[in-house]
């Protein structure tokens, strides 16, 4: 499970569209990296991907922004965010 450090969230990102997840997955992974964010898959799909992130706000902003614009054979609708409290998980 990810921890996330002082300074840091832990947030939950659904990217709803077209996603074509087997090339956008890795493209997401590579960007998350060097971003120095860490991340956690939990559902990719033809239409949705959802994953967790962590690390400082400005960089999973930019994390969002990069996946907004994605690849060529991806079409992103919408990003959804959501911060992962960590009262709530187990």
């Amino acid at each position: 499970m990810m921890q996330a450090r002082q300074g840091e969230l832990r947030e939950r990102m659904t990217i709803l569209g077209d996603v074509n997840s087997a090339s956008f997955v890795p493209w997401i992974r590579r960007h998350a990296d060097k971003l120095g964010l860490s991340q956690d898959f939990f559902h990719t799909g033809a239409d949705r991907i959802e994953l967790e992130v962590a690390g400082p706000v400005e960089l999973i902003d930019m994390l969002e922004m990069g996946c907004s614009l994605g690849p060529i054979d991806v079409w992103v609708d919408e990003i959804q965010r959501k911060i992962v409290d960590p009262a709530d998980t187990p």
